[in-house]
Order: C-alpha cells, then sequence, then structure tokens
C-alpha cells in the first residue's frame, strides 16, 4: 500500500501524468477518426463539402499549419510556468516551486498542445493524394480543426491562470487549503485507545522503558513523508511487540540512522533472522523521499505560510501587507487545529500500550506558526495586532483550559516583544489598547460558554 501511495503521489506531482496520458488519448482519437473515415464512403462526405470537402493539399497545409503552431505555443506556456516559477521562489519561498510543478493547470495546458501537435502528425501521415489511391480523412481533418480553435480558449485560459497564480493571496490559500485538507484527513486517527492523562503515559513509558529494544535503521537519506501509523499499529498486534517510532513526519533521516524500534511484548529472547526479517518489514511503513509533502505534514504547509511571512518581513522586501496575508491563514490553521482532537504518542489496545509515535502536539505547531514571525516582525505594529487577531481567533475556537493557556502565552509573548520593540509611546498605547480589546473578546467568549 505504502508503495502504491508513494508512487501515485510522485505521479500527481510530475509534469508529464496528466500530459502523458492527454497524449495517448490524442494518439488513439487520431487512430479511431481514421478507421472511421476509411470505411466512411466520399460521396456521403462531399454532401457536406463546406465541413469536409478539403483536398489533400489543403488537409496537409492546414494541418501542417496546426501542428508547427502548437508545439511554439506549448514552447511558450512552458516558458511562461518557468518564469512564474523563478518570481514566486525568489519573492515569496522556494518551497512553492512544487505547487507550480503539480499544478493540474498547467499541465492540462501542456498535455493540450502537445497532444493536439502529436493528433496532427498522425492525421497527417495517412493523407494521399493522386488519382489512383487517394485518401483524405476528412473527419479527422475536421476534428483537428476544432482541436485548433479549441488551442486559443486553452491559451487565453492558460494567460489568466499564471495571472492569478502569481497573485500572492491565492498562493497563500492555496497552501492553506492544502493543509487544511491534511488536518482533516490526519485528525483524529482511529488508532487503538489513547492514553489519557500525563501521569499514566509517564508510567507507560517507565514501564515498557527497561526492556531491549531492537533498532530498525532508514536505507535511505531523506525527509520522512509518511508513516502508516495504522499499518504499523495493525503489525505490531499480530506480532505482538511493542513499537517506538523515533522520527515524525518531516524529520530528516541519514541513511542508516534509528528510526524505529522493537521489542516482543511478553518475551525478549529473538534471533537474529527473525529481527532482520521484522525490521525489513517495519521500514516499508516508512516513506522517505528527498522533499516533504503536505499531505501527512502539516507542519510542511505551516512552514510555507511562515516562510513567505519571513520573506515578506526582510528588509530587502519590507512587504507588510504578504506577511499579514500569511498571518491570517496561520491563524485559521491554528484555530482549526484547536479544535480537533490530536491523539496520543502512546497508543492501546486491551489496556496495553504497543505503539509509541513521536509527533508534534498543540504546542509545537502553535511555536511552530508565530514564534520566528514574531521575532521578524520586529517594530512592526500591523504584524503585532495580526498575530494578536490570530491568536484571538484561535483561542476562541477551543474551550480546552490547556489549549487556551498555550495561546495566552503566545500572547504575552508578543505583547512583551511589541513593548520593547514599538519605537513611539502612541505606538505603543495603540497596541495596548488592542490587546485589552482582544482579551475582553475572548473572556466574553468563554463567560458565554460557561
Amino acid at each position: 500500500m505504502k508503495e502504491l501511495w508513494t508512487v501515485w503521489h510522485r505521479l500527481r506531482e510530475s509534469m508529464w501524468f496528466i500530459p502523458g496520458l492527454m497524449l495517448a488519448t490524442a494518439l488513439i482519437l487520431a487512430l479511431g477518426l481514421i478507421a472511421i473515415d476509411n470505411r466512411v464512403e466520399r460521396d456521403v462526405l462531399l454532401e457536406y463539402s463546406l465541413l469536409f470537402g478539403l483536398g489533400s493539399d489543403g488537409s496537409r497545409g492546414m494541418l501542417t499549419a496546426i501542428a508547427s503552431s502548437m508545439l511554439t505555443v506549448a514552447a511558450l506556456a512552458f516558458t511562461l510556468t518557468l518564469n512564474a516559477v523563478a518570481q514566486a521562489s525568489s519573492q515569496y519561498s522556494p518551497r512553492v516551486i512544487r505547487n507550480y510543478l503539480g499544478d493540474e493547470g498547467n499541465q492540462f495546458v501542456f498535455g493540450y498542445f502537445v497532444s493536439v501537435f502529436a493528433y496532427c502528425l498522425v492525421v497527417l501521415r495517412t493523407i494521399r493524394g493522386g488519382d489512383e489511391d487517394q485518401f483524405i480523412p476528412s473527419i479527422a481533418v475536421f476534428v483537428g480543426l476544432l482541436l485548433a480553435l479549441g488551442g486559443v480558449i486553452v491559451l487565453i485560459y492558460f494567460i489568466r491562470h499564471i495571472a492569478v497564480s502569481l497573485q500572492v493571496t491565492n498562493i497563500v490559500a492555496e497552501i492553506a487549503d492544502d493543509t487544511r485538507t491534511a488536518i482533516d484527513n490526519i485528525y483524529p486517527e482511529d488508532l487503538g485507545e489513547p492514553v489519557e492523562g500525563t501521569l499514566l503515559v509517564e508510567k507507560v513509558l517507565e514501564k515498557i522503558g527497561e526492556r531491549q529494544w531492537i533498532d530498525v535503521a532508514a536505507e535511505s537519506s531523506g525527509y520522512v513523508q509518511s508513516i502508516d501509523t495504522e499499518g504499523l499499529g495493525e503489525f505490531a498486534r499480530k506480532h505482538k511487540l511493542i513499537m517506538k517510532v523515533d522520527v515524525a513526519v518531516g524529520d530528516f533521516v541519514a541513511q542508516g540512522s534509528e528510526i524505529a524500534y522493537f521489542t516482543a511484548e511478553i518475551s525478549d529472547v529473538w534471533n537474529s533472522q527473525i529481527d532482520k526479517e521484522i525490521a525489513d518489514e517495519v521500514i516499508d511503513f516508512v516513506t522517505i523521499n528527498r522533499h516533504r509533502t503536505i499531505e501527512q505534514d502539516i507542519g510542511f504547509g505551516i512552514r510555507q505560510l511562515v516562510d513567505i511571512a519571513l520573506k515578506a518581513l526582510s528588509p530587502g522586501v519590507n512587504d507588510t501587507t504578504t506577511a499579514i496575508n500569511a498571518i491570517d491563514r496561520l491563524g485559521e490553521l491554528i484555530g482549526l487545529l484547536a479544535r480537533r482532537e490530536i491523539p496520543s504518542n502512546v497508543r492501546t489496545v486491551d489496556e496495553k500500550a504497543y505503539l509509541l509515535t513521536r509527533s508534534p502536539d498543540f504546542e509545537d505547531h502553535v511555536e511552530y506558526a508565530f514564534d520566528e514571525v514574531r521575532i521578524s516582525g520586529t517594530g512592526n505594529i500591523s504584524v503585532f495586532f495580526r498575530l494578536i487577531d490570530a491568536l484571538t481567533h484561535a483561542a476562541g475556537a477551543t474551550d480546552t483550559d490547556s489549549r487556551r493557556r498555550v495561546l495566552f502565552h503566545q500572547m504575552e509573548l508578543t505583547a512583551d516583544f511589541a513593548e520593547r520593540t514599538l519605537e513611539t509611546e502612541y505606538e505603543k498605547a495603540k497596541f495596548r489598547k488592542h490587546l485589552i480589546k482582544k482579551r475582553g473578546e475572548i473572556s466574553d467568549r468563554g463567560s458565554r460558554e460557561a
């Protein structure tokens, strides 16, 4: 299953998958229409001479013109995409490049122009002139004309698509949408029953910590793209193991480094052959690749938004509006996380621990989202205002006291940093007033809920 997911994900991100499917479809269409033309009587087509009455020379000339123009436009589209990628990478973040390469709209445009080019070539080679063995695939030629006219519409769509995709609000919104989808898929996870209570978790860890663990080493270097915790849990139950996964999604691992450990639930007696077989199977539940992905890595989506905010707040760019857009989306995502149940890292079945994972908790996500942005917003009152607004939104999204304390702590850090970096007393007084107002909104909301 992991191999299928990895292959499918790579296919979706590749620039050739959708164009490849479209190219194959165009070839099948061309051959099918030629076969139909070969069966239809010429006299029947001549009845509609305005549509199908083009001669062999005219058909060749038209298909040649269409094929050459489609290839030229395909090269133009590719050039425009590369320019957009370079601009987005330098202006926002290098991590948004993959969003452009995997964009289905761009892939469709490339596929369309290349497919029409290939279609025209296939049809062109079947046209024969002369009196004895004349063959003109009139239906196929007419469809080629329709595809060329469709290319005009596709070109207009592509120009608009590139222009829209370069707008920072759309880039930020797309990243936020992908991260929101990842949050919906990951939390909550149905994998055993979470161990409730810090004291109980500590007792479980202490109880199994004295065991002799057998390590599982990474077979390659890269970033952890996904961990099949459900499959790993089933594997542990089936073989009566206690598993520890020592890496989280998004972590970088070097080849040969330990990423997981296992031990027997009842006995610690193993032989080397069983150890190796189990280790080889465990490694299949962890996907390691050269880059991070959002699908199971919420932190990567947050990282992209943070990068955009940091780039915008850098002295060379100084684009407060872009930073505010990113902060707004960060507040939205943290608010969504605040409403979700994050499973415990200790998973149990029948009150027995069988899988220990390592993943960020709510506080980790909050710190990851706001710490660097706060520091980069030195002396910028608009950034401090928006940070307080984002934290207020997130605090209003949860009724859990522990999570609200985390968010209140971030508000205090922001307030302290604002007091130390804002240059004028006017700005400080204005920020204090805004902070008091937002604290009052949270208190009023908590009173109504109570």
